[in-house]
C-alpha cells in the first residue's frame, strides 16, 4: 500500500506541538496509510511579543503563516487552538473539522499567598470584561508568552493572578505549579471564546473528501454555531465577545448586553445564513 505524507505546519509553542501530536495520533490511528511530517512555523503574534494584541488587533496574528504555507503547498494541514481562529477562512482553505472537545473554561491561576488577588494578568478583552465583576477591586495588566512563561512570570510577582484555558493546562499535563493554585472559573461567570478547547484542522478545500468521517461531528456542530454567533456579534479572538455551547445550552457574552443564556432547541437551524444574526436581534 502506498504511503501519502501529510505536511503538518504547527506553531514551535509546547502546547502547540502537543495538539500536533494528538491531531496526528488521531489520524494515524484512522489513516495507518499517512505518514506525517511535522512543519514547526513561527507567526505573526509569536514573533511581537512586544506588541499588545488588544490595541494592534488584526485578523489570524497566530495563523496566518500556517494558512500561507497551506495555500502556497508547503504544507498539506496546519492544526490550530480554534479559538485563534478567524471567523472567515482564505480563499482555498478549508476548515475540516477537530478533535474531541477538551474542558473549555477558563481557570484563575493565582499566588498561594494572594487571598484575593488585586492585580490581574491577562490580554484577552473578553476575560478581562466578564471577571471585572468577579474582581471589581482589581487592576489589569496585560501579559503575553506561552503557558509556561505566563505562570513563571506571575509565580515570580508579575501579577497576583492570570487567567488560562483549562484545556491547555490538561493537555500539557499540569496541575499543579511551585507557588501558584489553580481555581476553575464557571462558564457563566466567564464565557470561553468561541472555540476553546477545541483543536482545529485546516486543509486545502480541494482535499476535504480524505477527511470524510474522521473527525469530531459533536464538537463541530459546537463550534461552528459559536463561530457563527461571534462572526454575527461582529467579535473575533481579540474581542470582548464569547459563545460557548454546553449540551443544548448557548452562553454568550457582549459588552453591549452582558451575559445570556438561551436554549438550543435546534442548533442546526440556527447554523442556516441570517438565523444568528436574527437570535441576537431578540436578546
Amino acid at each position: 500500500m502506498d504511503k501519502r505524507t501529510i505536511r503538518v505546519a504547527t506553531r514551535k509553542s509546547p502546547l502547540a506541538i502537543r495538539q500536533t501530536e494528538m491531531a496526528i495520533n488521531e489520524l494515524q490511528e484512522l489513516r495507518p496509510d499517512w505518514e506525517f511530517e511535522v512543519i514547526r512555523m513561527s507567526t505573526t503574534g509569536d514573533d511581537r511579543l512586544a506588541w499588545s494584541l488588544e490595541t494592534t488587533g488584526g485578523k489570524g496574528l497566530f495563523t496566518s503563516a500556517l494558512e500561507e504555507a497551506i495555500v502556497n503547498n508547503k504544507a498539506d494541514l496546519a492544526v490550530h487552538s480554534a479559538k485563534d481562529l478567524p471567523t472567515e477562512m482564505p480563499e482555498g482553505v478549508a476548515l475540516v473539522g477537530f478533535l474531541p472537545r477538551a474542558p473549555a473554561c477558563d481557570v484563575l491561576v493565582i499566588r498561594d499567598c494572594v487571598e484575593e488577588p488585586t492585580l490581574i494578568a491577562t490580554s484577552s478583552p473578553r476575560r478581562r470584561a466578564q471577571l471585572k465583576k468577579l474582581f471589581p477591586k482589581a487592576a489589569w495588566k496585560e501579559i503575553r508568552g506561552n503557558v509556561q512563561t505566563r505562570m513563571t512570570k506571575v509565580s515570580e510577582g508579575f501579577a497576583d493572578a492570570t487567567v488560562m484555558a483549562k484545556a491547555g493546562l490538561y493537555r500539557l499535563g499540569i496541575d499543579t505549579w511551585d507557588g501558584l493554585r489553580f481555581e476553575p472559573i464557571s462558564i457563566t461567570d466567564s464565557v470561553p471564546a468561541a472555540g476553546q478547547g477545541a483543536i482545529g484542522l485546516q486543509i486545502r478545500s480541494e482535499d476535504c473528501h480524505l477527511y470524510e468521517g474522521l473527525l469530531c461531528s459533536e464538537t463541530a456542530r459546537s463550534v461552528h454555531l459559536e463561530r457563527r454567533i461571534l462572526a454575527a456579534m461582529g467579535g473575533g479572538c481579540h474581542s470582548a465577545t464569547a459563545a460557548h455551547v454546553e449540551s443544548d445550552i448557548l452562553h454568550i457574552f457582549d459588552e453591549k448586553f452582558g451575559y445570556k443564556e438561551v436554549k438550543l432547541s435546534n442548533a442546526v437551524d440556527l447554523l442556516e445564513p441570517g438565523a444568528a444574526e436574527s437570535l441576537l436581534e431578540d436578546l
